[in-house]
């Protein structure tokens, strides 16, 4: 990486930051994902990342691993540190403190109340650079930053194991297993870090998910299961509703839904709400708090998530295998678009899950 006094390229110690970062992954929201590391001559002497929420923040750890070895030396951190009094005290009151000499960000820090830490250290004479990596700091923290982006909404990542001709089932309606084991182990990884999960009353009555976390993270606060049932398809003697009383349950029903299949939903523990489509879905959540939906499926509601206009992030778990013509369409009802006025996504990520390929787009 360079030594003091060189010109330090911190890509690479970026970089490592935002790997760290991944640590708090479903234990720190609504705060960010945030890594640090501190560099002396080139070294890394310490190094940390946000690990719950309201704990210590990762340049704050990172510091306190350098110990006295922070003096004079860089901090590198994926987000711009806190200039504010929340849960902990400001992170820029910690490294004044230990007496580093620069400090190295990914992201500007777009929270009302903890923006502006680099002013503040820059005003205490340090030397201050951002944007490194900012684009790879900002894909990290898109729930987060979506919070700032005057959506009045929830991020809504849309998640599906396709085959090479785009089919998430074959022709009898048979869906497991698409993908492979490491796909699935990291869709369970995945899962740890949203508000909601969401799925189709269709694919909730055919598959009988459980829709609930079984990977390494526990997350702070078990997801809620939500069924976007709009035709009152989900049986009482689903997973999901047997389970009710265990694990939250939201059931959405559209306004033509008979009144008896909510009661007996209430009766067995799930709540009920209504909506007859993505956008009034999607306001239910808002008014129950939830910042952050991963949508499971199936087809139709992908399709009808996508026209609507409401996915902000997509991933994709490719299989290598052909279901054909006759399987069921990833994206059915989609309008056709002309080539020249097609929205082309952003690959955020691209890697093997196994034997699998997974796609992380987000929607420019």
């Amino acid at each position: 990486m360079g030594g003091r006094g060189l010109s330090v390229d911190f890509r690479e110690a970026m970089q490592h930051a935002l790997t760290l970062a991944w640590g708090g992954w479903g234990r720190v929201a609504r705060n960010p994902l945030v890594g640090a590391l501190v560099l002396r001559d080139g070294v890394v002497v310490g190094e940390g990342f946000h690990a719950e929420f309201g704990g210590p923040h990762g340049e704050v750890l990172a510091l306190v691993a350098a110990g006295g070895q922070a003096r004079g030396a860089d901090l590198v951190v994926s987000l711009e540190p806190c200039a504010h009094h929340g849960k902990t005290p400001p992170c820029t009151d910690a490294i004044l403190a230990a007496g580093v000499r620069r400090v190295v960000f990914g992201a500007r820090d777009e929270d009302p109340a903890a923006r502006g830490g680099a002013d503040v250290l820059r005003e205490a004479g340090l030397e201050v650079q951002g944007g490194v990596l900012e684009t790879e700091a900002r894909a990290q923290n898109a729930i987060f930053f979506h919070r700032f982006s005057g959506r009045e909404r929830p991020f809504v990542a849309l998640k599906l194991a396709v085959s090479l001709d785009a089919r998430i089932a074959d022709r009898s309606g048979h869906s497991r297993w698409v993908s492979g084991a490491e796909a699935r182990e990291y869709v369970q990884w995945l899962r740890a870090g949203f508000d909601a999960i969401a799925v189709g009353g269709s694919t909730a009555r055919a598959d009988d998910p459980s829709l609930t976390v079984r990977g390494p993270v526990v997350p702070a606060r078990p997801p809620l299961r939500v069924v976007l049932d709009r035709n009152a398809e989900l049986p009482a003697g689903a997973a999901l509703v047997k389970s009710a009383r265990e694990t939250p349950t939201l059931a959405l029903l559209g306004r033509e839904a008979p009144a008896a299949v909510a009661e007996v939903l209430r009766a067995a523990g799930v709540e009920v709400g209504t909506a007859d489509g993505p956008p009034e879905a999607l306001a239910e959540l808002t008014r129950r708090g939830v910042a952050s939906v991963l949508v499971e499926g199936g087809g139709k509601v992908a399709g009808r998530m996508l026209a609507a206009d409401v996915v902000d992030r997509l991933y994709l778990v490719v299989a290598p295998l052909w279901l054909g013509e006759e399987g069921v369409s990833a994206f059915p009802g989609l309008p056709g678009t002309a080539i020249e006025n097609a929205v082309r996504w952003r690959t955020v990520e691209r890697r093997a899950l196994g034997n699998d390929t997974l796609l992380v787009m987000d929607r420019n």
